[in-house]
């Protein structure tokens, strides 16, 4: 079975539409863009169609690559004395000079839509809490895909491959709460495809082409791609007509695990288009 992301990016679109329209006023993200990655402009574009899409206004705050820290930091600190952005985003990653963690704990905690603001050192009043359950839009689509098709993880072993801060981490603590056995791994975890092969769902989120292969899975599980890589072939110029010189793939080398396992989700296709919709949900928790 393939778990394809579109029809769930759909559901999740109606119900944002209907709550949008519920708002007293409109509702305001903002995205700060350091520098111009390809990756990142194809990013911040789907977050800005999606934005229009369902009734969002969205604002790029685009800076040169070479901004200063503390430049930066101020830029932050206007959004978040701006009463009428409701979200802010940084697009990850930032240049090497910059301090990711400290850049994203200034985002206020009222407008942390990645939900990466610390929060180990909080102490706020009863009434804002709920802010607190904010997860990464990716641990979020993972979930929601996982609803949709009706797969439940209680008692059940998931392996979580890569411990990222946007992906990783978030899923792997996001499933323990629902009472699932997680394995945390990385590429280097000693044993990982014997860990993964006795487990009942895989999830990998490394970001390395062809990582997952049939040594990985077993043929009752359900493995889902989080992965995002761009792939050129070795000589362009074998290239039959009609074929990319590029293209986007998984971690997952799907053509070799597809035929093996119960479910699995494609790339692209899968959890992609969740995490943008899934970010517009965190904002409309915000907005609320």
């Amino acid at each position: 079975m393939i778990l394809h992301g579109f029809p769930v990016k759909e559901k999740i679109k109606e119900v944002l539409i209907e709550r949008i329209k519920k708002l007293e006023k409109k509702s305001f993200l903002a995205i700060v863009q350091v520098g111009d990655r390809a990756d990142s402009n194809v990013y911040v574009r789907q977050k800005q169609k999606f934005g229009e899409e369902i009734g969002v206004k969205v604002l790029i705050n685009k800076f040169d690559v070479d901004i200063k820290e503390e430049d930066l930091t101020r830029e932050i600190k206007k959004l978040n004395e701006d009463e009428s952005v409701n979200g802010i985003i940084v697009q990850l990653p930032l240049p090497k000079h910059i301090d990711t963690e400290k850049i994203i704990n200034l985002i206020s905690i009222q407008k942390d839509v990645d939900g990466l603001v610390s929060r180990t050192t909080l102490k706020l009043p009863q009434s804002q809490r709920v802010v607190l359950d904010t997860i990464s839009a990716t641990a979020r689509g993972v979930l929601a895909l996982l609803d949709y098709y009706e797969i439940t993880v209680k008692d059940k072993k998931v392996a979580v491959i890569g411990q990222g801060i946007l992906a990783g981490k978030p899923i792997a603590l996001e499933l323990e709460k629902r009472g699932a056995e997680v394995f945390r791994c990385d590429v280097d975890t000693p044993n990982i495809s014997e860990i993964t092969k006795g487990c009942d769902i895989l999830i990998s989120a490394v970001g390395k082409a062809g990582l997952i292969t049939k040594e990985f899975v077993n043929p009752k599980q359900v493995v889902i791609d989080v992965g995002i890589n761009k792939i050129t072939p070795p000589n362009p110029l074998l290239l039959q007509e009609g074929e990319q010189k590029s293209k986007i793939v998984g971690d997952v080398n799907f053509e070799e695990v597809s035929p093996i396992v119960s479910s699995i989700t494609p790339v692209p296709g899968g959890i992609g288009p969740l995490t943008v919709a899934c970010l517009f949900e965190n904002l409309l928790d915000l907005c609320e």
